[in-house]
């Protein structure tokens, strides 16, 4: 059975102030393209339709055509909610869509009922389990505790029981999960798995991440929530975002994956690249040689990360970048460079912020605050408060 793997479309997603809807409507009318090239038996996307819970008005109009030319392709659609959609926003009229063929998963109540397909070599069970927020789910699935791999295991201990008591013996298995899947059992391999900085933290406890034993005993495993296109194991694989959404994709081939269940076998998995409209690119150096040198011309037409390595700020140095490279989009200052009449040493408060967690945050200004860093048991306090923070925004995202 062949299967075509996409997920993290992040309908409504603005790249730098790059109004992404036209290259989104691309790589989507690709994604159907595909199918239809490849004679698939169902598409699966594994969650993070739309950017934001409440999703613009452009990005559900695209939504919307898409679903219609899915339905028109014939085959089998399962999708799954991810931790930037309104799981209940996006599961609003799920029941009829089924009638169409567009299976979503929303409810973590529904994770142990398939999409059962069949081919020559028999049933194949789909399974959805949707993004799973530890603190709004462990009482309804039942887990031991309000951790990523408890409300995991839970649901595949439903989706395991579904297999041995209402499945034909044979069944092949292919589970959807939208998480921060590492290899082995997730205790310290967490650096073995490429993350970029578009990805929305989603650690509780200090711990974001789940070992892919928890999927033991499924045939297929198509990941969504990581950006980047990945194996994480023989049967666990990313498919990664169809588009780039940070300068932190720079090196990544944007893909779809398509998938070859066969019976006995690990699943042959193909990597599929889509359309960018803009590839990405880094570049470092003075502003007069990035002006002048001419080694940077095939650059004019690339999304463009530029960072000065001057003594100061150049006077207008965005400004002059783009009259060479119209498509700049991020200019990061020399890292002591000063702005005229406003000398300072200082970083800036967005500086100081990139790339760290509201945990950190926090803790940075407890310890400004006194001179002295939170104690172990602050510590835990200031992590239940980020945890609870992020389950109130949850929570009103999906009233």
């Amino acid at each position: 059975m062949r299967f075509l793997h996409t997920s993290d479309w992040h309908l409504g997603r603005r790249f730098h102030g790059e109004d992404l809807i036209p290259a989104q409507r691309a790589f989507l009318d690709h994604l159907v393209d595909t199918a239809r090239a490849e004679n698939v038996d169902a598409v699966l996307v594994a969650g993070d339709i739309y950017d934001r819970a409440i999703p613009s008005l452009d990005a559900v109009r695209l939504f919307s055509r898409a679903l219609h030319q899915l339905a028109d392709l014939g085959v089998p659609i399962i999708m799954i909610s991810g931790n930037h959609d309104s799981a209940h926003r996006l599961g609003v009229g799920s029941g009829l869509f089924a009638r169409a063929g567009i299976h979503l998963r929303t409810d973590p109540d529904t994770c142990d009922v398939p999409v059962v397909l069949n081919d020559a070599d028999g049933p194949v069970a789909v399974y959805g389990i949707p993004y799973l927020e530890p603190s709004m789910v462990r009482t309804q699935l039942e887990a031991d505790a309000a951790s990523h791999r408890a409300v995991l295991t839970a649901a595949l201990d439903k989706i395991h029981a579904d297999l041995t008591d209402r499945q034909p013996a044979g069944t092949r298995s292919v589970v959807l999960a939208h998480a921060f899947v590492t290899p082995g059992t997730g205790q310290s391999e967490e650096s073995r798995v490429e993350e970029s900085t578009s990805e929305r933290d989603i650690s509780v406890g200090g711990v974001a991440h789940v070992g892919a034993d928890v999927f033991d005993g499924i045939d297929y495993i198509a990941l969504g929530h990581l950006h980047g296109p990945q194996k994480i194991t023989d049967r666990a694989h990313y498919s990664g975002s169809p588009l780039p959404y940070s300068f932190s994709e720079a090196g990544h081939t944007k893909s779809f994956t398509l998938v070859d269940l066969t019976p006995g076998t690990a699943p042959a998995v193909t990597r599929l690249p889509c359309p960018t409209p803009h590839r990405l690119e880094r570049i470092q150096g003075h502003l007069e040689d990035l002006l002048n040198d001419p080694a940077h011309e095939p650059l004019k037409d690339a999304w463009l990360e530029v960072t000065l390595t001057d003594p100061a700020l150049p006077f207008e140095a965005m400004a002059r970048l783009r009259r060479r490279f119209p498509h700049t989009l991020s200019l990061k200052p020399p890292r002591r460079a000063f702005i005229p009449a406003q000398a300072t040493d200082t970083p800036t408060y967005t500086q100081r912020l990139q790339g760290r967690s509201e945990l950190d945050i926090a803790c940075d200004f407890i310890a400004d605050l006194r001179g002295s860093a939170p104690t172990p048991d602050e510590h835990a306090l200031l992590q239940q408060a980020v945890d609870a923070a992020r389950v109130n925004e949850l929570q009103k995202e999906t009233v």
